[in-house]
């Protein structure tokens, strides 16, 4: 049995939060070490069995998480004995905001979508993971699992939002600024430009989750500034965005060398080009790590300077280290699913429960919904000024004619 979340002010549903969060209730930005008296809880569906040392990562990973946040309660589906033999030795305190859920089969790293949702439907670790936010029982789902397998089974499990055609994966960016949010970085190769709009949208939303800031700068990802560059429906979306009289501040185009400046708060492009860029500032950090290691081992003054600098280094190193921002998040689905790296260890998996704790409280699925909706009507009534401006000739036309 789960413990319950302190709650001092007698408020409905305090005996039984669970019960408020299964019926949509959400709760205010609280449950950080030393926060105080806590509202509610944060519920979240972890695939224990994901990753590429699956319980041996994800365990120390959620004990983790649960430390650093009072309000956390985690459900853990997987391999019930292994993960009760985890969790043998672990203290009551911590071993009550956890509960095991036993699921029969672990989708394995190299297994496709297809094989996956063919075995795994209804009896993963997975699958039982998504529908648990289906369901109301969580808030969001968490997994270092197979990515395409995640992907798949997220949109049979808990489907698309309306108009949305396909989900895009968004992630956090260390920037000279502190950190952007970065869409699609490989869910769709290719997207129109009313998916980079859809894209804008949902990322825009994001930043405010995650980045805290009131009104985020959107900008979308080309070949240059100017208006007259890129394909045609990069240009599309860009007019769209300009014209249109949707919430969101948007910046412009933006270039590939102004991710790393932090020009804007939301970075938009289609899922190969931001693919491609995700790895290729991942290798391009390993190779800079890897040269600055070399150099300061070079002789016995570098190394010495490199002694009398190792504060500054070791203030780069974090800076620089991707379980920072380890935790994508699938946006466009009706429920929130957060994809840790298979490969991380059990701080990087923190994080990403870190992440999808503060989604899910600032309740970022409805808030995109409603700016999703904004933008239908917009674009509808767009479309009703331009066809009765193209009526009014014809009319004057007619009018003429017929001498009335």
């Amino acid at each position: 049995m789960l413990a319950p979340c302190f709650n001092p002010g007698g408020v409905d549903g305090a005996a039984n939060p669970e019960a408020r969060l299964r019926a949509g209730g959400q709760a205010p930005e609280t449950g950080k070490a030393g926060d105080g008296p806590l509202n509610d809880c944060c519920m979240l569906a972890v695939d224990a069995m994901g990753g590429d040392a699956g319980p041996d990562m994800t365990i120390p990973g959620v004990l983790q998480a649960l430390r650093r946040h009072d309000d956390l309660r985690v459900l853990l589906f997987g391999d019930a004995a292994w993960l009760e033999g985890k969790l043998g030795a672990l203290g009551s305190d911590l071993r009550q905001r956890m509960e095991i859920r036993h699921a029969e089969v672990a989708i394995r790293m190299d297994e496709k979508p297809s094989q996956a949702l063919r075995k795994g439907r209804r009896v993963s670790s997975m699958w039982q993971a998504l529908e648990a936010v289906k369901n109301g029982e969580a808030q969001a789902a968490v997994s270092a699992g197979n990515t395409g397998a995640l992907m798949a089974m997220s949109v049979f499990v808990l489907k698309t939002m309306r108009g949305i055609k396909r989900p895009a994966i968004a992630g956090l960016w260390p920037t000279m600024r502190g950190h952007s949010i970065v869409l699609d970085l490989g869910a769709t190769i290719g997207a129109d430009a009313e998916q980079l709009v859809d894209y804008a949208i949902m990322g825009e939303a994001m930043a405010r989750a995650l980045l805290r800031v009131e009104q985020p700068s959107v900008g979308l990802l080309n070949v240059g500034v100017e208006e007259i560059k890129g394909v045609e429906e990069v240009r599309r979306a860009g007019r769209i965005l300009r014209e249109a009289a949707l919430p969101i501040h948007y910046h412009g185009f933006v270039e590939g060398d102004d991710i790393a400046r932090g020009t804007v708060d939301v970075f938009v492009t289609e899922g190969f080009t931001g693919n491609i860029a995700l790895k290729t500032a991942e290798g391009t950090a390993r190779q800079v790590a890897g040269f600055l290691k070399k150099e300061l081992n070079a002789s016995f003054l570098t190394r010495l300077g490199a002694l009398l600098a190792r504060r500054a280094f070791r203030n780069l190193k974090e800076k620089l280290d991707p379980r920072a921002s380890n935790g994508g998040i699938f946006l466009g689905l009706n429920g929130i699913v957060v994809k840790s790296h298979g490969g991380t260890d059990a701080v990087g998996f923190a994080n990403a429960l870190t992440h999808a704790r503060a989604v899910a409280r600032y309740d970022l699925v409805q808030t995109i919904a409603n700016d999703l909706a904004a933008k239908r009507m917009m674009r509808e009534l767009q479309e009703a000024r331009e066809e009765r401006a193209e009526d009014a000739p014809r009319g004057a036309v007619e009018a003429a004619r017929t001498g009335t």
